[in-house]
């Protein structure tokens, strides 16, 4: 797999604890998530329609 060269950090990130956030990379088939203090360690890689899923079951119940 090819890593992916377009990381973004949420615009929530700001100064002082921005710093401790994860990132993450889209491709058209999956979306990989890296911590943002450890940029060069491993990513987790999960295909773009479960990683989908995830962020709308967190949109319905962001208090689970």
């Amino acid at each position: 797999m090819i890593a992916p060269d377009n990381w973004r950090k949420s615009s929530y990130s700001g100064s002082g604890d921005g710093n401790a956030c994860v990132e993450i990379a889209q491709t058209p088939f999956s979306t990989s998530v890296r911590d943002s203090k450890t940029p060069t360690r491993a990513a987790l890689t999960f295909p773009a329609r479960a990683f989908r899923a995830f962020i709308e079951d967190l949109k319905e119940h962001p208090h689970r």
